[in-house]
């Protein structure tokens, strides 16, 4: 005797069903997610490292210029518009604009927000201090970034 063996159903196809594409969109989705908040991560660092080189780097040369010149850095009120403007009441040593012209001025951190300056510095009273609000944008707190050499909280309390 013969077995009858199945025939294959001709009208049934393979296909996912909406479940499994729901499945597949939201393992996606969480990958998309973690990525993108893994590269916001690299990004903000880069950020910090760029503020960090400006005002440790390209500004300092700005200013040696300035000071060559003048014999002295721009007092606070003065500010960051010294390099780019002749203060009022300036000597005519004063030799600038020590910036290019087409620059934005005054300079902008990666936040958006301008950078600080003061003569003499807190941080460094026989010079002057440069820095960055940092990433939340507030004065005078941990993530500041500046020209000065970081202390610990030990160090600032003695």
């Amino acid at each position: 005797m013969l077995s009858k063996l199945p025939t294959p159903r001709r009208g049934l196809r393979a296909a996912f069903t909406l479940l499994e594409i729901m499945i597949a969109l939201a393992i996606l989705g969480l990958l998309v997610g973690l990525a993108v908040a893994n590269l916001g991560g690299i990004f903000g660092e880069k950020q910090i490292e760029a503020a960090r080189i400006y005002v440790n780097s390209s500004l300092p040369l700005t200013f040696d210029t300035y000071k060559l010149s003048m014999g002295n850095s721009p007092s606070t009120a003065d500010g960051l518009q010294a390099l780019m403007t002749k203060p009022a009441g300036a000597s005519s040593k004063w030799n600038g604009p020590y910036v290019k012209e087409n620059t934005e001025w005054p300079p902008k951190d990666p936040w958006g927000m301008p950078y600080q300056y003061a003569f003499p510095g807190k941080h460094n009273p026989r010079g002057y201090d440069v820095w960055s609000f940092g990433p939340d944008k507030t004065d005078g707190t941990a993530d500041d970034i500046g020209n000065w050499a970081e202390t610990t909280t030990t160090e600032e309390n003695k």
